[in-house]
């Protein structure tokens, strides 16, 4: 493994998804200011055992996979985990968002089958919620733990390109587009993992810097 540029600290986001990796880069350069950080995701680096998600909390499974990336690979690393909570489906599909319709990472079918199981749910009922939570684990053993949430409801149909996920569906509290119309500096500011993400900033800053 290459070292990181001189001045910069080398962070492993846990994920194969190039868009959360764009998206937290974008946040901690943002966030940082003179303090870099070199992120990097799993398909950076060598091939490793990847733990399932097995936690029952967005936080539980954000944990585990920090603490398998900090692990394997001896670098300070973050993971998050998050989700849709809708209320009229009791918080669900939750830490299954991204399988919910049985196949991960399928978002048309995940979004589709929860379109389905709310169609009979009046529109004053279909309030939802992204939650999303980020774990910090160090080398030597320290954790750090934040969420971020962001309220709003669902609509009957996709609006919008952008985003990924439920973001075409999803209409945060006191706005007129759904995440998917946003730009990305407009979802990073109201979203659950911009917010997450800004906490986790400030948390990356004050450890590692």
């Amino acid at each position: 493994m290459s070292a990181a540029p001189a001045g910069r600290t080398r962070l492993l986001l846990a994920t194969r998804n190039g868009k959360k990796l764009t998206e937290l880069q974008r946040i901690l350069d943002t966030s940082l200011g003179a303090h870099r950080v070199e992120l990097v995701g799993l398909a950076d680096l060598e091939p490793y055992p990847e733990v399932p998600e097995s936690g029952l909390t967005f936080g539980e499974n954000a944990l585990l996979k920090a603490r398998e990336g900090c692990r394997y690979t001896g670098l300070p690393t973050v993971a998050d985990d998050s989700g849709l909570a809708v209320d009229a489906l009791g918080g669900m599909p939750g830490v299954f968002s991204a399988r919910w319709s049985g196949r991960h990472g399928d978002d048309l079918a995940n979004l589709n089958l929860v379109l389905a199981q709310l169609a009979d749910v009046p529109d004053e009922h279909r309030a939802a919620s992204f939650v999303c939570a980020a774990a910090l684990v160090l080398p030597g053993g320290k954790e750090h733990l934040v969420e971020g949430r962001q309220s709003g409801r669902l609509l009957r149909a996709g609006r919008g390109d952008g985003g990924f996920g439920y973001d075409p569906i999803f209409l945060g509290d006191g706005q007129d587009r759904t995440n998917a119309e946003l730009s990305p500096a407009e979802k990073d500011a109201i979203s659950h993992r911009g917010k997450a993400f800004r906490l986790m900033a400030k948390v990356v800053a004050k450890t590692l810097g």
